[in-house]
């Protein structure tokens, strides 16, 4: 045995005519509860290491976590506290409180299930609300989940200008009410990564690697990000009134909300065809973008009060939504130029993980 950095180091032996077996370290084992004639799984991963677990029945599906909070807690202070707990990844959650647990607080828990995908009150008394998640650790895979909210957040968008232009307080409202769905999906999907990161075998069932992981959350990030900024396109409605906004500003601004669509469009295609050229493209639409900006902000200059402020506000969150769109090209830059070993290796792997299963096992 050899142990360096922190790492054992372990000799592969040749037994019989085509198995190769290692030792495993002692204190390893012990610490598993595991001996002899116990279960490991393996699977190769795509930076070519491997992952090996105990079979276990305390695996992530049975792990309950208890949270104490008070009935005077402020409702959005336990509303922040119970979406980070969902996204601590833990499938049994038990929200406990000292004494009797108030009315308010339990209004709060039963609104924060309904939002969120997956928790579902499984029990309840005086003093406490259990959820589970009852959706599981996998049930949609993460480049799905950013497809889905690239698609919510374009139309999100979409609205948010058709309501600027018609002054429609209801399609404002219901772009207002879609930031929530963004926001539950980016909460999903934040909860997936850290469940993979606290545990091999989920990280495994995701079928990604620790880097696309991660590039797919700051994705998400910027797509939660973007839906915001059409929010608060869609609350200048009430802003600006009846007051009209001027045909020629009104058109360079339809131009640019075109134009920030579809850097955004051009970014997450270039994420998953790893084009640089593409994305490139989309950073310099984003600097465009600015140039048009400031033409606009000098036809402002012109108008008074409301109006002023209003068409200001529309202006900047066109301006980060192209910005935002160019972060994410930005992120594909990144994606593509450690992917092409990356991709071999976990071609490799995925082409190779049934044959090696086999060989272990023989």
């Amino acid at each position: 045995m050899r142990s360096t950095g922190g790492f054992h180091g372990r000799r592969i032996q040749k037994t019989g005519g085509s198995t190769y077996i290692i030792s495993l370290p002692k204190n390893w084992v012990v610490s598993r509860g595991l001996g002899a004639g116990d279960t490991l799984f393996f699977t190769p991963r795509a930076d070519g290491s491997l992952t090996v677990f105990a079979e276990s029945g305390d695996g992530p599906e049975t792990e309950r976590r208890i949270v104490e909070v008070s009935n005077d807690l402020e409702v959005e202070h336990l509303f922040r506290r119970l979406i980070a707990e969902y996204i601590a990844g833990y499938p049994l959650l038990e929200i406990r409180t000292p004494g009797r647990m108030s009315a308010r607080t339990r209004e709060v828990i039963r609104n924060f299930a309904q939002r969120m995908i997956g928790p579902e009150i499984l029990e309840e008394t005086a003093e406490a609300v259990i959820l589970q998640d009852v959706v599981g650790q996998n049930p949609l895979p993460i480049p799905s989940v950013i497809r889905r909210m690239h698609q919510m957040v374009r139309a999100m968008h979409t609205d948010a200008m058709a309501a600027f232009r018609a002054r429609d307080a209801s399609i404002a409202r219901d772009v207002i009410e879609r930031d929530w769905e963004v926001d539950r999906l980016h909460w999903f999907l934040e909860k997936q990564v850290t469940s993979a990161l606290r545990d091999a075998r989920i990280l495994v069932s995701l079928d990604l690697t620790l880097p696309e992981c991660s590039t797919y959350l700051l994705a998400s990030r910027t797509l939660e990000r973007i839906a915001d900024h059409a929010v608060r396109i869609a609350e200048t409605v009430t802003i600006l009134g009846r007051e009209r906004t001027p045909a020629r500003v009104l058109a360079e601004l339809d131009r640019m909300a075109a134009a920030a669509a579809t850097a955004l469009a051009d970014a997450l295609d270039s994420l998953d065809s790893r084009d640089i050229a593409k994305a490139n493209a989309v950073v310099d639409a984003a600097k465009r973008i600015t140039r048009e900006r400031d033409h606009v902000l000098h036809e402002l200059t012109t108008q008074r009060g409301r109006l002023a402020v209003g068409l200001a506000y529309v202006l900047e969150s066109l301006e980060r939504s192209a910005f935002y769109a160019s972060d994410l090209a930005e992120i594909a830059i990144n994606r593509a130029v450690e992917s092409p070993a990356a991709e071999t290796e976990a071609a490799r792997g995925r082409a190779d993980r049934s044959e090696s299963v086999a060989n272990g096992a023989g």
